[in-house]
């Protein structure tokens, strides 16, 4: 049990020095750095806890998504409809900091900003062979008129690089014209 805590609070401690150091780069002044860093280890020490609450040391998608999300549905701007998926912490992590980076986003420049705009995320477990996956889609509406960014952020890093390559999934992201679009299909049967 020990080596277990141990291979836990090693990964742990890992991910928060990659986190860090990703923010230090990603952030133009001290203000932004701190205030990005803040949020980020706070979203991460829920996903633990929610992690942690279960025996089985799991999460479900929509737990991490209500953890995220739920402070800012108010007035029915935000959907979120699909099966219970329970996910291992090895894929919960990562998908709990990606979702952080979509809501941060969302309220900073996207559909949250905008007091007339909406948030819809679908899920559902593809039956594909030679293995299920975890499919979902972030669809912003409303929101203020979308650009392609400037300038590749930590939450765009973290969507094609982190998540690619700690779950095995594929991430299409799209710049409508009324909103963000993300679409991840991940892996779960080798997981």
């Amino acid at each position: 049990m020990v080596r277990e805590l141990h291979h836990r609070v090693k990964n742990t401690l890992a991910t928060v020095q990659a986190v860090v150091n990703a923010t230090v780069r990603s952030s133009m002044t001290i203000s932004e750095f701190s205030r990005a860093l803040a949020g980020r280890i706070t979203s991460l020490a829920r996903t633990h806890a929610l992690i942690t609450e279960d025996l089985a040391q799991v999460a479900s998608f929509d737990g991490l998504l209500r953890a995220e999300l739920g402070p800012y549905d108010e007035r029915g701007r935000l959907s979120l409809e699909g099966p219970r998926v329970v996910l291992p912490s090895e894929l919960a992590v990562p998908v709990g900091m990606a979702l952080h980076e979509l809501t941060t986003n969302a309220l900073r420049h996207g559909s949250l900003a905008d007091p007339n705009g909406r948030l819809q995320v679908t899920w559902w477990i593809e039956e594909a062979q030679p293995e299920r996956a975890l499919r979902w889609d972030w669809a912003e509406h409303d929101g203020p008129p979308v650009g392609h960014p400037t300038r590749e952020g930590f939450g765009h890093r973290l969507l094609n690089k982190v998540l690619a390559s700690q779950t095995g999934a594929t991430v299409d992201v799209a710049f409508a014209p009324d909103g963000l679009r993300v679409s991840v299909r991940m892996p779960l049967s080798s997981r």
